[in-house]
């Protein structure tokens, strides 16, 4: 395999962005609907681990730091990151005065730049000139803010704060940042970073793509761009972090329409979306429909093994949702694969003679104390299963759910039967955890009770096994059918 190319950024300049040593809040603000305000309360109240500073004009006292007029008051060599909330006429002289501060890195959440016409576009090459002849690293303008779970860090200037974990967010879109986050709570997927690129003067989305494939604590990249500039240069750099690590792109700027708001939105030209599809087919790209979509392919990368091959086979309680997970499959290059002989004979052991004796496995109603776990032990352990879909957790600790909120309860046998269905659930999930680790196969577990119940002993445990509970069998086969296609793309280049 050929050498990989060097990044256009060193990735040690990005530890000031990500994982600094003390924080700057430039302007900040007593006044708690200012960015100014609002940043620094986030870095405080998510409890980040350097030293945290602050200038305010006046030298007022803001959330318990004692902020100083002018950052020549501040100390030497502390801080690696300052976080701009000033006007940006002042950002020229803020930067030069950090620079004698030690100080590498700047988040400029500031507007006021491309997107707002020609005098703020030449202000913003102004800012990118400057900010490289004193060696600072600049993110933004016009950004919400950078994310770094491993550090404690949240210096943006809305919520919400992500659980620690394996996806690295890079976005155009600062909105898009805090949606990908907010899916991040709901499903207990985590995040190791996120940032965003904002107007992305001198940082784009590859350079922080190229940082996510060197950084230890990211094991998936997800982006959202409008726009790709020089797109010779953007595939062939995203070809070498796809090389390296699975990246989820999100475009935006699809339709006409998108493209002028686009355009308005970042100052962004967005590129004719025909192209970028067979670009990132050709690149290794797994691209996504929506964000939803987006977020949910990374979290089944950053939290399932890639498949061996594209034969799966659906395990369900009932059959209706086996039918549905049939027809996700038939519109994806996944097959649904004829159930083994000898699969079959071991599975007429376990089910009564009812049972659907094809694929989807179509249990009917006969799982249990302990069928559902030998079943998924016994299809992902067959050398001709790649995959398998769950369907149908969750219909025990429902049943639970009416029998607590009745008026029968706890009497009449109800409190026993009640443990055991939420017992059942949880074992289920993390059945399917356990059968994915011993197989290295991914076993991708599907449900509504995922958004309408999250609470429900079912999706619950599968959260807390680290894993992606997803919403429906479309959804699942649908990330299923990206992991197929990254592992066939690097099989095709010799990279697995």
């Amino acid at each position: 395999m050929a050498e990989r190319p060097t990044p256009r950024i060193a990735p040690e300049r990005f530890r000031a962005l990500f994982e600094p040593r003390g924080v700057l809040v430039a302007g900040a603000s007593t006044h708690p609907g200012k960015f100014g305000f609002v940043s620094l309360h986030n870095i405080l109240a998510c409890g980040y681990r350097g030293k945290v500073f602050a200038t305010n004009r006046d030298g007022a006292e803001v959330l318990g730091v004692r902020t100083v007029a002018d950052v020549e008051e501040l100390p030497d060599g502390e801080i690696d990151l300052v976080f701009v909330c000033t006007p940006a006429p002042a950002n020229p002289d803020l930067l030069r005065a950090c620079a004698k501060k030690g100080i590498t890195a700047a988040f400029v959440a500031s507007a006021g730049y491309a997107e707002a016409g020609e005098e703020g576009r030449a202000a913003q090459e102004e800012l990118v000139a400057l900010a490289d002849e004193l060696g600072i690293l600049l993110a933004g303008p016009n950004g919400q803010g950078v994310v770094s779970p491993p550090a404690n860090l949240c210096a943006q200037i809305v919520g919400p704060y992500p659980p620690a974990g394996h996806i690295g967010i890079a976005s155009q879109s600062g909105n898009f940042v805090s949606s990908f986050e907010n899916y991040a709570q709901l499903t207990g997927v985590g995040v190791s970073r996120a940032v965003s690129a904002g107007n992305a003067a001198a940082l784009t989305v590859p350079d922080y793509l190229e940082y996510f494939a060197e950084d230890p604590e990211t094991t998936v990249a997800l982006a959202y761009v409008e726009s790709v500039g020089d797109g010779r240069s953007f595939a062939e750099r995203l070809r070498t972090v796809a090389e390296r690590i699975p990246v989820v792109v999100v475009k935006g700027g699809a339709t006409a329409g998108g493209q002028r708001a686009a355009a308005s939105h970042t100052g962004a030209l967005a590129t004719d979306d025909r192209v970028f599809d067979g670009v990132a087919r050709q690149i290794g790209l797994s691209r996504a429909a929506s964000v939803e979509q987006g977020f949910e392919v990374a979290a089944t990368f950053a939290t399932q093994p890639l498949p061996r091959g594209n034969r799966v086979v659906v395990v369900t309680t009932v059959g209706g949702w086996g039918v549905a997970a049939a027809d996700a499959i038939g519109r994806t290059d996944l097959e649904l694969v004829p159930l083994p002989a000898d699969l079959q004979t071991a599975i007429d052991a376990e089910l009564p003679p009812r049972w659907s004796r094809n694929n989807p496995v179509d249990m009917a109603g006969g799982e249990t104390r302990d069928t559902v776990p030998r079943i998924l032990e016994m299809v992902a352990s067959h050398p001709d299963v790649d995959a398998v879909v769950f369907l149908g957790m969750g219909i025990q600790s429902n049943q639970a759910r009416l029998m607590r909120e009745g008026p029968f309860w706890p009497d009449h046998g109800l409190e026993r039967i009640v443990a055991f269905h939420e017992r059942q659930d949880a074992r289920y999930a993390e059945a399917a955890a356990e059968v994915s680790e011993a197989t290295g196969k991914p076993v991708l577990v599907a449900t509504e009770l995922a958004v309408t119940w999250p609470e429900n002993p079912g999706p619950a445990t599968v959260r807390a096994t680290g894993r992606l509970c997803y919403p429906s069998a479309e959804r699942a086969v649908a990330a299923l059918d990206h992991l197929w296609r990254r592992a066939r793309w690097l099989d095709r280049r010799g990279l697995r």
